[in-house]
């Protein structure tokens, strides 16, 4: 008998990318009456993709296993879109789903233009308006929406952004975002660290900061503006301890471990799997990053963020009041990150207020989109 069903390939290859399209993936392969799933890795995070996939039990059909050293972001658009190319060509699907703004995004919505297949823009109508910042992610997002058949925004305000761009208001779909999902998924389970140091701080009562900072644009000297920062905070609060989780990228990595290894209060760890991350997260008292997903995560476990960027494409949270864009000169970090820690009253401000990006449940609204295809 003929499978009628919907043949639908879903795309990442970053560490967030896995985090926010698990939900969705599980989702759809809980409907086998309805949706025949083939899931495409492009390995554009290697080590850190495949803790994902281990945490959510996910196995790839095909890994297209672009990752080299060095490599630049015109290869890994060339890699990934000749084996997404060569992965539609043998197995046809009748839709494509990406999330985000990663570079394997942007060239899954291509691949899927170049065989006539409709694209799923997961987490769509993020904007700010500054074509290079964040780069080159600002753009994948805007490019990947021109190919889009199925915008999924995660908000209203991304709704808007759309519109106001001309996309139909009849193929945009707001559906909190998946990165929720992903977090109460995860955020219930026990876990216990082996690294004595993060078990000592789990149990200490000691005020956790958390800090991660990787983006391009945070290169060079706004990355050395952070690492002093975070010195001088270690010095001035010591009822405090704060832990930075070091990206891979080797240009983080030269420029804060000579500013922060084997200072005192001040822990430079390997990027932890995805559910330490997030026990991490339940545990900070303030979260200061450059990360996207933490500002969606961080606000529904009730942790204030300090954004280390000039501009977000996450502005709700910062409208909310459960993020403050602070960029990232060095006195404008130590003033706001000294005023959440020593006035109250500021700190419970950004502590008590609701999650603008959803409480969960985004999948279940795409899959149920996805199946009025039939």
């Amino acid at each position: 008998m003929p499978d009628n069903r919907i043949r639908v390939l879903c795309v990442f290859g970053t560490r967030p990318d896995a985090i926010k399209m698990a939900p969705v993936v599980l989702e759809l392969q809980r409907r086998p009456e309805t949706f025949a799933v083939r899931v495409v890795v492009t390995g554009q995070h290697r080590e850190q993709l495949a803790q994902v996939l281990s945490v959510f039990n996910l196995k790839p059909d095909h890994d297209l296993a672009i990752m080299q050293h060095g490599q630049t972001l015109a290869e890994i658009t060339t890699r990934s879109l000749t084996g997404l190319d060569a992965d539609l060509k043998e197995y046809p699907a009748d839709v494509c789903l990406a999330q985000g703004d990663t570079t394997t995004t942007f060239v899954a919505a291509l691949a899927a233009f170049y065989h006539k297949v409709p694209f799923g823009h997961i987490e769509a109508g993020l904007r700010t308006g500054n074509p290079y910042d964040p780069f080159p992610e600002e753009m994948n997002r805007r490019l990947a929406g021109v190919l889009t058949t199925w915008h999924f925004a995660p908000t209203e305000p991304s709704r808007q952004n759309l519109l106001a761009e001309g996309v139909a208001s009849t193929s945009i779909y707001v559906t909190g975002n998946t990165s929720i999902d992903a977090l109460k998924t995860v955020a219930s389970r026990p876990y216990t660290f082996d690294d004595t140091t993060l078990h000592a701080l789990m149990e200490s009562d000691k005020r956790l900061i958390l800090v991660t900072a990787h983006r391009r644009e945070n290169w060079g000297a706004p990355m050395s503006n952070i690492g002093h920062a975070l010195r001088t905070l270690a010095e001035e609060f010591a009822d405090c301890e704060i832990v930075v989780a070091l990206h891979k990228n080797p240009i983080v990595r030269e420029t804060l471990c000579p500013l922060l290894e084997g200072r005192p209060r001040l822990h430079l760890i390997e990027p932890p799997d995805y559910v330490p991350f997030v026990k991490l997260m339940q545990r900070a008292h303030l979260i200061l990053t450059d990360s996207g997903r933490v500002q969606e995560e961080a606000p529904s476990l009730g942790v204030p963020i300090l954004v280390l960027r000039r501009t977000t494409e996450r502005p709700e949270g910062v409208t909310a009041g459960t993020a403050k864009l602070i960029g990232t000169e060095l006195e404008d970090i130590l003033r706001e990150a000294r005023t959440l820690l020593t006035v109250p009253s500021a700190y419970a401000q950004m502590a008590h207020t609701v999650n603008p990006y959803g409480e969960g449940g985004a999948a279940p609204l795409i899959a149920d989109v996805l199946s009025r295809l039939r």
